[in-house]
């Protein structure tokens, strides 16, 4: 394994990410660095700032499927993960993927649909398979969440349990962009949307290797004492009511390993 290679490689989808995000160069490391740890990423933000925008440039850059699920109240499980159809010249009932089966899914406003189906996304994060009738299917490989929440407005919504908001590697904000910055996304934008330029940098394939290459990277004893003291830590802290799990160790351990590499 060469690290500098990866490096290079991970330094390119940051770049690439940031022709269509500019000026949140920590908030798309930090989305990158979920992807390549196989965790799912959380994004509590006001509307209007880039959320599915970063989605779609992360899919983009690796050449990934993307797709986009606007969660409401009336929404069913079935129609996030699939639904079996009786097929009338066959005689038998087949299968149709719901829109789940991408690489890069974005859930927006995740908190707007009722806890049934929030729980059939969140079981399909976990296991990285759904089932239906009785029948389990594999989802693709890469499987990347991007899940999205809006901090404001909480009329007719279902937040998410403790548990649940547990499903996911890391929770990050977007924010607004400075006057600058602002300026350069409406100069960019007047004629066609910079994300319709995009090109992949690596291909699907590739991708995946290199998030094979993040479970290679050896983390010395210290390191790892560190993080588990970080999270006992957060168990006897008086200012906290509920300490994290060991699942928090193995996220910062991930996310140390990918961090290696970027």
């Amino acid at each position: 394994m060469d690290p500098q290679y990866y490096c290079e490689i991970v330094n390119q989808i940051t770049e690439n990410v940031e022709k269509v995000i500019k000026g949140k160069s920590h908030t798309v490391k930090l989305a990158i660095v979920a992807l390549l740890s196989g965790g799912h990423l959380l994004i509590e933000d006001v509307p209007g700032v880039g959320k599915t925008m970063l989605a779609r440039a992360l899919a983009k850059s690796i050449d990934a499927k993307f797709q986009r699920i606007q969660f409401t109240p009336d929404l069913l499980p079935s129609d996030v993960t699939g639904v079996s159809v009786y097929n009338q010249k066959s005689g038998v009932f087949e299968f149709q993927p719901g829109p789940i089966f991408a690489n890069i899914v974005l859930i927006d406003e995740i908190n707007r649909t009722t806890p049934r189906t929030q729980s059939s996304l969140l079981e399909a994060m976990a296991e990285r398979q759904v089932s239906v009738d009785g029948i389990t299917y594999m989802l693709p490989d890469p499987f990347f969440v991007i899940a999205t929440q809006n901090p404001i407005e909480f009329y007719g919504t279902y937040p998410l349990p403790e548990g649940q908001r547990d499903r996911f590697l890391m929770a990050i904000g977007l924010g607004y962009p400075s006057f600058k910055v602002e300026k350069e996304i409406a100069l960019d934008q007047m004629v066609r949307h910079p994300i319709e330029d995009l090109s992949p940098v690596i291909s699907l394939e590739d991708f995946k290797r290199v998030q094979s290459a993040v479970k290679e990277v050896s983390i010395d004893e210290t390191v790892l004492d560190y993080i588990v003291s970080l999270v006992h830590a957060t168990r006897n802290s008086p200012e906290l009511l509920l300490g994290a799990s060991p699942r928090g160790s193995l996220a910062l351990v991930k996310i140390s390993q990918a961090l290696s590499l970027s």
